[in-house]
Protein backbone atom coordinates (compact mmCIF):
# COMPACT_ATOMS: atom_id res chain seq x y z
CA UNK A 1 0.00 0.00 0.00
CA UNK A 2 1.08 3.59 -0.58
CA UNK A 3 0.99 6.03 1.55
CA UNK A 4 0.86 8.96 -0.80
CA UNK A 5 -1.76 7.12 -3.06
CA UNK A 6 -3.79 6.57 0.10
CA UNK A 7 -3.62 10.41 0.77
CA UNK A 8 -4.49 11.44 -2.23
CA UNK A 9 -7.21 9.63 -2.59
CA UNK A 10 -8.44 10.88 0.74
CA UNK A 11 -7.79 14.10 -0.57
CA UNK A 12 -9.88 13.16 -3.65
CA UNK A 13 -13.28 12.42 -2.28
CA UNK A 14 -12.91 15.04 -0.17
CA UNK A 15 -12.53 17.52 -2.91
CA UNK A 16 -15.30 15.76 -4.35
CA UNK A 17 -17.41 16.14 -1.85
CA UNK A 18 -16.57 19.79 -1.20
CA UNK A 19 -17.79 20.62 -5.03
CA UNK A 20 -20.93 18.69 -4.66
CA UNK A 21 -21.66 20.91 -2.12
CA UNK A 22 -21.16 24.06 -3.65
CA UNK A 23 -23.06 22.86 -7.15
CA UNK A 24 -26.00 22.31 -4.86
CA UNK A 25 -26.24 26.10 -4.11
CA UNK A 26 -26.39 27.01 -7.99
CA UNK A 27 -30.34 28.23 -8.40
CA UNK A 28 -32.87 27.52 -11.68
CA UNK A 29 -31.01 30.79 -13.18
CA UNK A 30 -28.21 28.84 -13.41
CA UNK A 31 -29.36 25.83 -14.52
CA UNK A 32 -27.20 26.31 -18.21
CA UNK A 33 -23.68 26.42 -16.58
CA UNK A 34 -25.12 23.72 -13.90
CA UNK A 35 -25.84 21.61 -17.12
CA UNK A 36 -21.97 21.91 -18.09
CA UNK A 37 -21.04 21.19 -14.55
CA UNK A 38 -22.80 18.21 -14.45
CA UNK A 39 -21.83 17.03 -18.16
CA UNK A 40 -17.91 17.65 -17.33
CA UNK A 41 -18.68 15.44 -13.67
CA UNK A 42 -20.20 12.95 -15.39
CA UNK A 43 -17.52 12.10 -17.79
CA UNK A 44 -15.20 12.42 -14.78
CA UNK A 45 -17.17 9.91 -13.36
CA UNK A 46 -17.47 7.21 -16.78
CA UNK A 47 -13.69 7.50 -16.55
CA UNK A 48 -13.77 6.45 -13.44
CA UNK A 49 -15.62 4.02 -13.47
CA UNK A 50 -13.58 2.40 -16.76
CA UNK A 51 -10.32 2.79 -15.28
CA UNK A 52 -11.87 0.91 -12.10
CA UNK A 53 -12.71 -2.24 -14.56
CA UNK A 54 -9.01 -2.07 -15.74
CA UNK A 55 -7.71 -2.86 -12.35
CA UNK A 56 -10.74 -5.20 -11.55
CA UNK A 57 -9.97 -7.05 -14.81
CA UNK A 58 -13.38 -6.73 -15.55
CA UNK A 59 -15.31 -5.50 -18.61
CA UNK A 60 -16.94 -2.38 -18.82
CA UNK A 61 -19.96 -1.20 -21.06
CA UNK A 62 -18.94 2.33 -22.00
CA UNK A 63 -18.76 2.87 -25.61
CA UNK A 64 -17.54 6.54 -25.09
CA UNK A 65 -16.20 8.96 -21.89
CA UNK A 66 -19.40 10.24 -21.49
CA UNK A 67 -23.02 9.30 -21.30
CA UNK A 68 -25.72 10.30 -23.44
CA UNK A 69 -27.77 10.98 -20.37
CA UNK A 70 -26.54 13.26 -17.64
CA UNK A 71 -27.88 11.81 -14.18
CA UNK A 72 -28.85 14.89 -11.75
CA UNK A 73 -26.36 16.37 -9.16
CA UNK A 74 -27.33 14.25 -6.26
CA UNK A 75 -27.24 10.85 -8.96
CA UNK A 76 -23.90 12.15 -9.92
CA UNK A 77 -23.13 12.62 -5.50
CA UNK A 78 -24.14 9.17 -4.93
CA UNK A 79 -21.79 7.99 -7.77
CA UNK A 80 -19.01 9.39 -6.83
CA UNK A 81 -19.32 8.57 -3.36
CA UNK A 82 -19.41 5.03 -4.50
CA UNK A 83 -16.76 5.61 -7.18
CA UNK A 84 -14.61 7.18 -4.62
CA UNK A 85 -14.61 4.64 -2.01
CA UNK A 86 -13.92 1.84 -4.25
CA UNK A 87 -10.97 3.25 -5.33
CA UNK A 88 -10.39 4.40 -1.64
CA UNK A 89 -10.52 0.43 -1.03
CA UNK A 90 -8.76 -0.57 -3.67
CA UNK A 91 -5.40 1.75 -2.98
CA UNK A 92 -5.51 0.69 0.42
CA UNK A 93 -5.07 -3.43 -0.28
CA UNK A 94 -2.75 -2.47 -2.89
CA UNK A 95 0.64 -4.58 -2.65
CA UNK A 96 3.55 -2.11 -4.16
CA UNK A 97 3.73 -5.19 -6.33
CA UNK A 98 0.76 -5.14 -7.60
CA UNK A 99 1.26 -0.97 -8.05
CA UNK A 100 4.15 -2.04 -10.06
CA UNK A 101 2.38 -4.41 -12.56
CA UNK A 102 1.43 -3.18 -16.24
CA UNK A 103 -2.51 -3.67 -17.33
CA UNK A 104 -2.94 -4.09 -21.17
CA UNK A 105 -6.04 -2.14 -22.30
CA UNK A 106 -8.34 -0.61 -24.80
CA UNK A 107 -9.67 3.29 -24.64
CA UNK A 108 -13.08 3.80 -25.67
CA UNK A 109 -11.80 5.52 -28.73
CA UNK A 110 -10.52 1.73 -29.99
CA UNK A 111 -6.33 2.92 -29.52
CA UNK A 112 -4.83 0.32 -27.29
CA UNK A 113 -3.42 1.48 -24.14
CA UNK A 114 -0.79 0.01 -21.98
CA UNK A 115 -0.05 1.46 -17.95
CA UNK A 116 1.03 0.34 -14.00
CA UNK A 117 -1.89 -0.10 -11.66
CA UNK A 118 0.02 2.83 -10.04
CA UNK A 119 0.05 5.16 -13.23
CA UNK A 120 -4.29 4.05 -13.70
CA UNK A 121 -4.24 5.26 -10.03
CA UNK A 122 -2.49 8.73 -10.46
CA UNK A 123 -4.18 9.31 -14.07
CA UNK A 124 -7.37 9.05 -11.96
CA UNK A 125 -6.68 11.62 -9.65
CA UNK A 126 -4.91 13.86 -12.12
CA UNK A 127 -7.84 13.45 -14.83
CA UNK A 128 -10.11 14.02 -12.25
CA UNK A 129 -8.63 17.16 -10.81
CA UNK A 130 -7.95 18.83 -14.32
CA UNK A 131 -11.82 18.67 -15.17
CA UNK A 132 -13.11 20.00 -11.73
CA UNK A 133 -11.07 22.76 -12.27
CA UNK A 134 -13.18 23.62 -15.51
CA UNK A 135 -15.94 23.01 -13.03
CA UNK A 136 -14.65 25.67 -10.60
CA UNK A 137 -14.04 28.18 -13.81
CA UNK A 138 -17.85 27.29 -14.30
CA UNK A 139 -18.84 28.22 -10.80
CA UNK A 140 -16.18 31.97 -11.40
CA UNK A 141 -18.03 32.78 -14.48
CA UNK A 142 -20.93 32.70 -11.96
CA UNK A 143 -19.83 34.63 -9.38
CA UNK A 144 -19.42 31.97 -6.83
CA UNK A 145 -16.50 31.20 -5.15
CA UNK A 146 -15.31 27.20 -5.94
CA UNK A 147 -14.20 25.54 -2.99
CA UNK A 148 -10.94 25.77 -1.65
CA UNK A 149 -9.98 22.45 -2.46
CA UNK A 150 -6.24 22.07 -3.38
CA UNK A 151 -4.13 19.26 -1.79
CA UNK A 152 -2.38 21.48 0.84
CA UNK A 153 -5.83 22.66 2.22
CA UNK A 154 -6.56 18.93 2.43
CA UNK A 155 -3.07 17.98 4.36
CA UNK A 156 -3.54 20.66 6.80
CA UNK A 157 -7.54 20.22 7.29
CA UNK A 158 -7.09 16.46 7.72
CA UNK A 159 -4.26 16.82 10.06
CA UNK A 160 -4.19 20.20 11.91
CA UNK A 161 -1.12 19.47 13.52
CA UNK A 162 0.55 20.25 10.43
CA UNK A 163 -0.32 23.62 11.08
CA UNK A 164 2.31 23.97 14.12
CA UNK A 165 6.20 23.92 13.82
CA UNK A 166 6.37 20.50 15.81
CA UNK A 167 8.32 18.62 12.91
CA UNK A 168 7.84 15.78 15.15
CA UNK A 169 4.33 16.06 15.50
CA UNK A 170 1.98 12.86 14.55
CA UNK A 171 0.87 13.53 10.97
CA UNK A 172 -2.21 11.98 10.06
CA UNK A 173 -3.35 10.06 6.63
CA UNK A 174 -6.66 8.69 6.32
CA UNK A 175 -6.68 5.13 7.39
CA UNK A 176 -7.43 1.99 5.93
CA UNK A 177 -10.42 0.00 7.15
Amino acid sequence: MSALLRTLYGYHAWANADLFDKLSTLDETQAAERQTALRLLNHVLVVARIFAAHLSGTAHDYASSNTEETPTLDELRGAFAEIDTWYLDYVCGASPHELSEKVAFRFTDGDEGMMTREEMLAHIVTHSGYHCGEVGRVLWQLSVTPPWDTFAVYLHHAAPARRTKDITASIAIPTCA
